[in-house]
This record gives C-alpha cells, structure tokens and sequence, in this order.
C-alpha cells in the first residue's frame, strides 16, 4: 500500500511540475505578446509624428513649391494609410522616405540651417527620423523573440498560442535623408 502511494505522489508530482511548467511558459508567451502590441502602437505613433513633421516642413514656406507639394503628398499618404502594417502602409512609408530624402539635399539643408525655423524643423524631422529607425527595431526585435519561443514544441503541442496569428516583421526603407545630421 505505501509503495502505490509513493507512486500515486510521485506521477502528482511531476503532473503539478508539467502543469506549472506549462502555465509559466504560457504566462511569458502572453508576456512577449502584449510587448509586441507595445512596440508596434509605439511604431506606429512615431510613424505618424514623422509624417507630421515632414508635413510641418512642407508647409513651413522654407521650401520651393514642388519640393513642398511632393513632400505633403507623401506625407499626407502616410497619415491616411491603413493602420495594418503590410503592402499598402510600407508602400506609403516607403514613399515619404523617398519623399524626404529628395527635399532634404544637401544644398536645401544648408539653407534651412541657415534660419532658426529651418533649424527647428530640421530638427524635428531629424528626431522623428531617428526614432522611427529605433521603434521599427525594437518591434522587430519583439517580433523575432514572439517568433522564436512559438517555434517551441511545447507551445505547438499544447496549442499555448492560441488562435493568435504569427507576427511579422514591419520592412520598409527608413533611412533618414544623408544629409540630415542625426539629432
């Protein structure tokens, strides 16, 4: 009879470690989740304070009026694309990258360093540029820890995830314009 009960608490307790196992691995898989949710709301309100800030440019007067109606168009693009990261979003971003890129030369850089509003815009365009890079990486970063722990045996087989769809990575040109000093 004790040794049945040996064996009755032995297989208890490996079924309460397997269980508590189980629910620690579930409990930082929702972790990783909800800081991929962060990430991404946190990209997509840099993505949008970009936009403003280019948009902010494009209507500051310090630039020629075609450079200012391509650089308010992409960003105006950019503030009405989808809220979904994926074709159409990257395609917007994409465009105002291009878009800043081409109204930021060289040329038209040291003329706005030039005047203290051109140095103020400058500098908001150059920090939102800085912080959109940092907030894509960070979610991207999230995306390929989410990626990793749900490629685990014990999350597929026990179906820990759920029904939550696999994330992707946000890929989209993010560069800020070369001749804009990092600020």
């Amino acid at each position: 009879m004790s040794e049945v009960l040996s064996w009755v608490f032995a297989i208890l307790f490996v079924l309460v470690i397997i269980a508590w196992y189980l629910s620690y691995t579930a409990a930082r898989l929702d972790r990783l989740h909800v800081r991929l949710s962060g990430t991404l709301a946190a990209l997509d309100a840099r993505l949008v304070r970009r936009a403003e800030a280019a948009m902010e440019l494009a209507t500051s007067g310090l630039l020629d009026g075609a450079t200012s109606l391509i650089l308010a168009n992409a960003a105006a693009e950019s503030l009405e694309a989808p809220t979904e990261h994926g074709g159409a979003r990257e395609l917007a971003e994409n465009d105002l990258t291009e878009a800043l890129d081409l109204a930021l030369s060289p040329e038209t850089v040291g003329h706005l360093q030039a005047t203290a509003l051109g140095q103020d815009v400058l500098g908001r365009v150059g920090s939102a540029c800085t912080r959109v890079q940092l907030a894509r990486r960070f979610h991207n970063d999230a995306v390929t820890d989410v990626r990793r722990v749900r490629r685990k045996w014990t999350i597929r087989a026990f179906h820990l995830a759920g029904y939550t769809p696999l994330p992707h990575t946000v890929e989209f040109n993010d560069e800020m314009p070369e001749h804009l000093a990092p600020v």
